[in-house]
């Protein structure tokens, strides 16, 4: 694949923010009605903030759709390009599975395995350190993460079966 060749022009890229923000707005806008968005006899009621907050993002994302349809040739330009992508997914990819293995319905490793785990691949595949530096580094950070919040602070964090089998509850 050529690194260098666009995903997605400048225009296309704006005009799908707008579009989500929009469809966003209207969500807004469409379940403030449903709350009350009206002034009542003792204030406003519930959606009323809300609505009127819901109709600002609405009025401003097609204000945005309506300046990137009208680019002309800067909307033409590339907005990202393979590599660029493939780097920016290289670590968005292993951050969104280390935040789903934290706590999730079906299996939670609770923060500080997860995080060990994260540390440790992060410093094979992108580091391209051995397992020598790396174990002491991801281990020892985390042993000192949990004295420093779980002891000292007592600020319980989410935990998942290791620390249960130590007693960590």
């Amino acid at each position: 694949m050529d690194e260098k060749k666009p995903v997605a022009s400048v225009r296309a890229a704006e005009s799908v923010v707008a579009l989500a923000f929009l469809v966003f707005g209207l969500v807004v806008v469409w379940d403030s009605r449903r709350l009350g968005a009206e002034w009542g006899s003792d204030g406003p009621q519930a959606g009323y903030f809300p609505f009127y907050v819901g109709l600002l993002v609405c009025v401003s994302s097609v204000a945005n759709l309506l300046r990137a349809i009208g680019m002309g040739e800067k909307g033409k330009e590339a907005f990202v390009e393979w590599g660029q992508l493939r780097m920016i997914l290289v670590v968005m990819i292993p951050t969104v599975i280390y935040v789903a293995l934290i706590a999730n319905p079906w299996f939670s490793m609770g923060i500080y395995a997860a995080s060990t785990l994260f540390i440790a691949i992060f410093m094979y595949f992108l580091g391209k350190y051995t397992w020598r530096r790396i174990i002491p580094v991801s281990v020892g950070t985390m042993v000192f993460f949990f004295l420093m919040f779980e002891i000292w602070f007592k600020v319980p964090l989410p935990k998942g079966p290791l620390e249960a089998a130590f007693g960590f509850n």
